[in-house]
């Protein structure tokens, strides 16, 4: 089952798409869904069905939901970038992200006027399912509804300006999101995902979720023991080696270039990049 959101007039609603991505079927409401995911992602799809090209697609995030992201996950990316001579921390490194920087693949993603381009980061969002307080690292893991691709495109400008990487981090249509797939079908990330980005179809990252140091139990457990997770928080597990910024020299997205991001069990999100221009698009 993959889960998405469709766009409609008077808001959005939860819809499964079909295994040859052609159709899809209603679920429910967005709030409906996250009121009791494990339930709706129980049950048969049994909805209005509709061609997907008649469709808005949404990512299926409510609007009061956080978006909390890991960085310097991978030993290999710590090792690649301006951090490399520094301790590993003992904690996760967290930021956060608006869920108006989210879009959908096939989104076109804008280079802001003021970067000379924009870098690539795949990897792996992990969607809660369950409220958690205090929780314990299996407990967290077990609250899990589901995973999705996801690109944390960056600004790299604006992230270096500071020690505070949020407005890099929030750029327009930045963050593009696949489909959710439910945990039940997607294992645990410790055994290993391949995690693979591709520019123009060069592979440029190219690592497995095996290599994670703070796995999504652990970090889920570490946020909830200071703020309450809720159904449709989503957190975004880091991104392998790779990065286009560390590399000599240095290779950025540019209009006209085409990003793609592809995980094991979840799929393949495709995003091109477009100018300054198509900001309000």
């Amino acid at each position: 089952m993959r889960i998405v959101g469709v766009a409609r007039a008077d808001g959005t609603d939860v819809a499964s798409l079909s295994e040859d991505g052609t159709r899809l079927t209603v679920l429910c409401g967005l709030e409906d869904f996250w009121a009791g995911p494990e339930d709706r992602l129980g049950r048969q799809p049994a909805g209005e069905t509709l061609p997907v090209e008649t469709a808005t697609l949404v990512p299926p995030v409510l609007p009061g939901a956080r978006v909390l992201c890991v960085g310097l996950n991978y030993l290999k990316h710590v090792a690649e970038g301006s951090y490399r001579d520094q301790d590993l921390p003992e904690h996760p490194t967290l930021f956060a992200r608006w869920t108006r920087s989210l879009t959908v693949g096939g989104a076109e993603v804008p280079v802001p006027a003021n970067e000379e381009g924009l870098d690539w980061e795949g990897e792996i969002v992990a969607w809660v399912g369950r409220t958690l307080v205090d929780a314990e690292p299996d407990e967290a893991l077990a609250a899990v509804a589901g995973y999705s691709t996801f690109n944390d495109i960056t600004a790299r400008r604006a992230q270096k300006l500071t020690s505070q990487w949020i407005l890099g981090k929030n750029a327009d249509r930045s963050g593009p999101l696949g489909p959710m797939v439910p945990a039940a079908e997607v294992g645990d990330l410790r055994d290993g995902l391949r995690v693979r980005t591709r520019v123009n179809g060069e592979t440029v990252q190219d690592g497995s979720t095996a290599e994670m140091v703070y796995h999504v139990g652990e970090t889920l457990a570490h946020i909830s023991r200071t703020m309450t997770l809720r159904p449709g928080d989503l957190l975004a597990t880091g991104t392998p080696s790779g990065v286009g910024y560390a590399r000599t020299p240095p290779w950025l997205l540019k209009p006209g270039d085409v990003v793609e991001v592809e995980v094991d069990r979840l799929g393949v999100l495709r995003n091109p990049i477009v100018g300054s221009e198509y900001r309000l698009a």
